[in-house]
């Protein structure tokens, strides 16, 4: 009687341990959200296995979002372990404690205090970039006049760029292994792309680096998929 009793009871436990397991990670569209590009590739780097939970295009707060005018961010939105965490810095800090092998942040501390300044500088600033570019994966400009206001965030994202390929030698921000500042980043690839920004070097090698990784083939094969279309976000000069 006692077996009888226990294996269920066990069978249960491991169900139970199973669903708690289970990452969720909550997206709004892959065209235009650079936010849920930053969530979801920080959770392949970490090796994170989760299920893609999309918001439907017609949800009112997430069109907030995509179009800046929202407060704050809350797509994407990472369940993990009986945790709930949003904002892309949050879950960038969940996932290096989850997996702290999987190297989100640099082994060697300089580096990482490092990393973490310029996440946080992309995290929380260039809101003239984010205007005057929003991301749009489907797209390709021949010729786009900048907005003036947006110039001083391209030049200090492409200062931030060439001081870290320098510093720890490439081919990604942080040397030979991705980190966050990748993911945070990767965004910033695609909206100099899309709208042809002049890049040096430099900068244009990292842009060809960040677009052959797997992880961004991937996301943009299933953006190109999308039905749903933002007429605001899709500019035509």
């Amino acid at each position: 009687m006692v077996q009888a009793t226990t294996k269920p009871s066990r069978a249960k436990a491991s169900a139970r341990a199973q669903a708690v397991a289970r990452a969720s990670l909550t997206l709004s569209s892959k065209n235009y959200s650079s936010w849920s590009l930053r969530g979801w590739l920080l959770a392949r780097f970490a090796g994170l296995e989760f299920d893609e939970v999309m918001v439907s295009p017609d949800d009112v707060d997430a069109r907030r979002e995509l179009l800046l005018l929202a407060p704050s961010i809350l797509v994407p939105c990472l369940t993990h372990e009986g945790t709930t965490s949003w904002n892309v810095m949050a879950i960038a800090y969940t996932l290096d404690e989850a997996f702290p092998h999987a190297g989100l942040l640099p082994a060697e501390r300089a580096a990482r205090a490092h990393c973490r300044s310029i996440c946080g500088e992309m995290n929380s600033g260039f809101a003239n970039l984010r205007s005057a570019l929003p991301m749009n994966l489907k797209v390709r400009h021949k010729s786009f006049k900048i907005w003036a206001g947006a110039q001083p965030d391209i030049e200090r994202i492409c200062t931030i760029w060439r001081d870290c390929l320098e510093r720890y030698g490439g081919p990604y921000l942080f040397g030979a292994r991705r980190t966050m500042a990748d993911a945070m980043y990767a965004p910033v690839v695609t909206r100099f792309l899309t709208y042809a920004v002049p890049l040096d070097t430099a900068c244009a090698g990292y842009c060809r680096t960040i677009m052959a990784m797997p992880e961004m083939k991937e996301w943009v094969a299933a953006a190109v998929q999308e039905a749903d279309e933002i007429e605001e976000l899709d500019m035509e000069f």
